[in-house]
């Protein structure tokens, strides 16, 4: 129930500053949902299945139990570099690396925090795109925010990835390689000293540049890749989490996958009024849409669904809007889902600004009152801008770009 004094609350509307928004015919926010038509990029050992990995070795001239030494060499020592192979024939062997693990990402630069805790990287893809990964170090695990496409064509007024538009989808072996990039770091002491001597990625994210489930395919080729024990990095699929700002129909296919992923749908309106400003896609499928698929998600995996939701202060921080919130998941039943609050990480130039620490509390504090399990996330990487929302390439690094050449 708004009280009177809700209702004079100062009502901030979503817009744009220091860039503008691309319209459709209509005058609609326009959404990109095809990927522009650009070269591939090379087929990669990652883009392929075990069966098709060893046919393809056949094809370069070799037994075909060389693939299951190459993929060790990829997803256990973190390699591409003939020279530390040397279990292969000596005779074909850069033909062989050069055929299945051709180079996809050029690094551009790193930037870390000062505590070392956090990294960010900036990647030219072969055909000088650029995307960014973050790194992260919690006690007990390490994070690796992935992105999964150049861009983001979903074109939220607040993200700075979606102000260029979408550029391409990633293939999965570009999605993997920032994992076995990250992994390597790991490995040679990049990030501080280690926990244990195996130390890697235990946990993703895909809430680094793009809409995953709007390069469905590719990611969800790149999450098995991730899981399979024997032919892949061997990761838990518990530790894998896939995010989305609410394209239904994809969160209804992904429930039917049969991986239990942690699902997280990006909410940050629980009104369609707000929500059709402040993420596009809501003119497409609308807020109970979307937490109706999150629910369907809940039942066929028995996953808990995390809502997430970036409070901008004076926008979408109301109390009226937790109760709100806190209504419609409530609806939809008890203990199938875990909201996650998230102080806005302001973009560049942009007027808006995050909540303020009382308006977070109460913005808790209703939620928890109606019985949602609710955490205030933290916010790594602000000030190396690697923070949720604040994934983009500059025209600064643009220009780092075009003057560092590509791996080979």
């Amino acid at each position: 129930m708004t009280t009177e004094r809700e209702s004079r609350i100062t009502q901030v509307r979503p817009r744009t500053e220091g860039w503008t928004q691309k319209k459709d015919d209509t005058g609609r926010p326009l959404l990109q949902f095809a990927s522009p038509k650009r070269g591939k990029p090379p087929v990669h050992l990652a883009d392929l299945t075990p069966e098709q990995r060893v046919e393809k070795v056949v094809e370069l001239g070799l037994p075909g139990f060389r693939a299951k030494q190459l993929e060790k060499h990829y997803f256990t020592h973190w390699t591409h570099d003939p020279a530390e192979m040397t279990d292969l024939p000596a005779s074909g062997r850069e033909e062989l690396v050069r055929g299945l693990l051709p180079p996809l990402l050029t690094e551009v630069r790193r930037l870390q925090t000062d505590r070392g805790d956090t990294i960010k990287f900036l990647w030219k893809l072969h055909d000088g795109a650029l995307v960014e990964s973050v790194l992260m170090r919690y006690p007990g695990r390490i994070t690796l925010c992935v992105s999964s496409q150049a861009g983001c064509g979903m074109n939220c007024p607040f993200c700075a990835t979606g102000q260029a538009g979408l550029t391409r989808n990633m293939s999965a072996a570009e999605i993997i390689e920032q994992i076995v990039r990250a992994n390597r770091l790991i490995a040679e002491g990049g990030l501080g000293k280690a926990e244990h001597p195996d130390e890697r990625v235990t946990n993703i994210v895909f809430m680094g540049m793009g809409e995953p489930l709007a390069n469905y395919a590719r990611v969800m080729h790149a999450v098995r890749v991730m899981t399979d024990q024997k032919h892949g990095l061997g990761m838990s699929a518990r530790g894998i989490t896939i995010s989305t700002v609410g394209l239904a129909p994809a969160i209804r296919k992904l429930a039917a996958e049969d991986i239990p992923v942690t699902f997280a749908l990006s909410l940050h309106a629980p009104d369609d009024e707000l929500r059709d400003e402040l993420i596009p896609v809501n003119s497409r499928w609308k807020v109970d849409e979307a937490l109706d698929a999150a629910r369907e998600y809940f039942e066929r995996t028995g996953r808990r669904v995390s809502i997430e939701y970036a409070l901008i202060k004076d926008m979408n921080d109301h109390g009226w809007r937790a109760d709100l919130l806190g209504d419609k998941l409530n609806e939809r039943g008890r203990g199938w889902v875990h909201v996650n609050p998230i102080p806005l990480n302001p973009t560049p130039g942009s007027v808006w600004t995050s909540s303020t620490r009382a308006a977070q509390n109460e913005f808790v504090r209703r939620l928890e009152a109606k019985g949602i399990p609710t955490t205030l996330r933290d916010t790594r990487g602000k000030e190396i801008d690697g923070a949720c929302g604040q994934l983009v390439a500059t025209e600064e690094d643009a220009a780092v770009a075009a003057s560092t050449p590509l791996e080979d």
